[in-house]
Formats: structure tokens, C-alpha cells, sequence
């Protein structure tokens, strides 16, 4: 049966196919790694089938932005009453991998799953625990030293990058409205956290931390759609949480062996919190719409998070919302309409009447 995918020839590690494909067949063991791909747009027959598909990924991207709203300023709590930074994100995605992998092995709730072969347990630990390990411990980091305000902002930048990985500049009105889509929500989030940029101090070690938390982020992003081509979204986000955590998990030893921990009712109940309604959901979601949309597509939403967060801590931990939120929020929601939205209906060319 034929594969679908190029042959060796006509495949490199900057021209990789990204989409859907029926069931979970396993590719041959011995697959090649490959750090960094150029997603290709999934196919779809255009309908009303694709209307309800993409609907339902955008209302679960929705839920995921305000869900890990809720995580940031739970792990931001967490950071600044005693936890270490490994420990906390190792942990979490340790336990939550373990606790969707049990889900996926161990019931038929989410599908029936085939077991992974040699090569695709090699794939997921080098693109997929890896990656996320080097973007949990940049991110908790940048969280502990600088203001979340500094954070927000890198994170934000993120889907500029894997855009400019997925696709140079062209002079095409497909390559201005995505670049524009992601300027403009960056231009968003830059305004909502303008005040506290000016206002907080300047701590190079977290401001390096940030940038680097913005690079592995979209690094994980473009590994997880790699992988996608070939393993359920869902086991890319379990094994990948669950791998990461193992990989952590020596140093989150030695920082609780150095500094302590509380495991006091709240701190448990603040990392539950984050680990099934941070974690073990919105990562399956989240997993599951890179394995049908390209990997900049998704990541728009990643600008819709601080909006969250702020609103989110603006009831959890009493921080104001300043007056520039609004015009943060209309530039953000414009950006990632623009970066959804089909426009090309709008813009078909107009035909040239026949003469009579």
C-alpha cells in the first residue's frame, strides 16, 4: 500500500510533510531524525465537513489558551512561595504524562492506540521529551528570575519563529497575512504588558532564560507536528510529558535536596491543578490541532495566553488590569482572526466579461 509521503529523493529535513492520515500506521523502525521540518498545509476537502473541523480545533484552542492561563499564574504562585523551577515543571509533566499515557494504554476512552514500535519511542525522545524539557526548564527559570510581564512577551514572539522556519517572506498575499497575523498579535502583546515592561528591572539571566523559553517552545511545536505525521497527538503530548519529566527529574533531585520543598495541602492542590487542567488536557488538544493545521496556525493562539493570564491573575492573585488591556486585547483577537480567517474568498479575481 502506498505511503503517501515522498520518496527519499524528493524529501528533505526543510521540506517535510505535516498532515492528517488515517489511523496510526507505524512507519518502519531505523526513521531518520530530523530537529527541524517545514510543515506543509494539511488537506482537506473544502465543505462543510472542514467548516465543523476547523470550528471544533478552534474551540479546543480556545479552551487551551484559558487553561494554561490558569497555569502560568499557578506555576508563578508556586515559584514565588519556595518551589524550586525543575522541580516544579518537571514534576508536572512527569505526572501528567504518566497519568495520559495510563489513559491511552490502559482504557478505550480516547481511541484504541497500537503500541509504538523501537524507532518511534527513539523519535519521541530525542524531538519530543527533549524539546519540551528544554522549554520547561528555560521557561520556569524565566518565571523565577524576571517579571512575568518579560516572559509573556518572549513567549509571544514565539510563533514568529516558527513561522519564518515554515516560510521566508514572499511577495504573495498568503505570505503578508500570515506575517501580518503574527506582528499584529506580537504588537498585542507587547501593549498589554508595556507598564510593567517599563516598571521592572532588567535581570539578564531571566531575560536570556525567556528568549531561549521562546525558541524551544516553537522548536517543540515544529517537532511535535513532525511527529504527528506518523503517531497520534495525543501520544506525542503523553510520551512526550512523561519523557521530559525523566529527563528532569535528576535535577529537580538535587534542587529539593538543596532548598526544600513545601508539601503542604495548597502547594498539591496548586500542582494538580496544573498538572490535569495544565497539562494532561490542554496538551492533548493542543497536540491533536498540530496534527491538522500548520505549526504557525496553532501557535497564533499562543498570543491569546496572556490575555488569559492576566485575567487570570487579575482574580487569583489581585493584580490589576491596566487601561491598556483593551487595545492589547482588540490588536491580539485581530491578529489571530487575520492569521484563521479564509480571506481569498474576498479576494478572488474578478473575470473578464466575454465579448457578445
Amino acid at each position: 500500500m502506498a505511503s503517501g509521503l515522498p520518496t527519499k529523493g524528493e524529501a528533505s529535513a526543510f521540506q517535510v510533510w505535516c498532515r492528517p492520515k488515517s489511523g496510526f500506521a507505524r512507519k518502519p523502525e531505523g526513521v531518520g531524525v530530523i530537529f527541524i521540518g517545514k510543515p506543509a498545509a494539511p488537506r482537506f476537502t473544502r465543505g462543510v465537513s472542514e467548516n465543523k473541523h476547523n470550528t471544533a480545533i478552534t474551540g479546543s484552542l480556545l479552551l487551551v489558551v484559558f487553561l494554561w492561563g490558569g497555569n502560568n499564574v499557578g506555576t508563578k504562585w508556586l515559584l514565588l512561595n519556595s518551589w524550586t523551577p525543575i522541580w516544579t515543571g518537571g514534576v508536572r509533566f512527569l505526572v501528567a504524562g504518566l497519568i495520559l499515557l495510563a489513559v491511552l494504554r490502559f482504557t478505550n476512552w480516547l481511541g484504541k492506540f497500537p503500541p509504538l514500535s523501537g524507532g518511534h519511542q527513539r523519535q519521541l525522545w530525542l524531538r519530543g521529551g527533549l524539546s519540551l524539557a528544554a522549554y520547561v526548564v528555560a521557561f520556569c527559570w524565566a518565571l523565577k528570575l524576571t517579571a512575568t510581564a518579560h516572559v509573556a512577551l518572549y513567549i509571544g514572539a514565539s510563533p514568529v519563529w516558527s513561522l519564518l522556519v515554515e516560510e521566508r517572506p514572499q511577495r504573495n498575499w498568503t505570505s503578508a497575512r500570515r506575517y501580518a497575523a503574527a506582528l499584529l498579535a506580537l504588537a498585542g502583546v507587547l501593549v498589554l504588558f508595556w507598564p510593567a515592561l517599563k516598571s521592572s528591572s532588567f535581570n539578564l539571566g531571566g531575560e536570556v532564560c525567556g528568549f531561549l523559553a521562546s525558541l524551544a517552545w516553537a522548536n517543540f511545536n515544529l517537532q511535535s507536528c513532525l511527529l504527528a505525521r506518523e503517531i497520534s497527538g495525543l501520544e506525542v503530548a503523553a510520551n512526550a510529558m512523561w519523557m521530559s519529566g525523566v529527563l528532569l527529574l535528576p535535577l529537580a533531585l538535587v534542587e529539593i535536596h538543596a532548598r526544600g520543598v513545601a508539601l503542604d495541602a495548597r502547594h498539591l492542590a496548586v500542582q494538580g491543578f496544573n498538572i490535569l487542567l495544565g497539562s494532561v488536557v490542554p496538551y492533548g488538544l493542543w497536540n491533536s490541532a498540530l496534527r491538522h493545521w500548520q505549526t504557525s496556525r496553532v501557535m497564533l493562539f499562543n498570543n491569546l495566553i496572556p490575555l488569559s493570564t492576566a485575567v487570570w491573575a487579575h482574580f487569583c492573585l489581585r493584580e490589576s488590569i491596566s487601561s491598556a488591556f483593551w487595545l492589547a486585547m482588540m490588536l491580539i483577537v485581530a491578529g489571530v482572526m487575520l492569521g484563521q480567517w479564509d480571506w481569498s474568498k474576498y479576494f478572488k479575481p474578478v473575470k473578464a466579461a466575454r465579448p457578445a
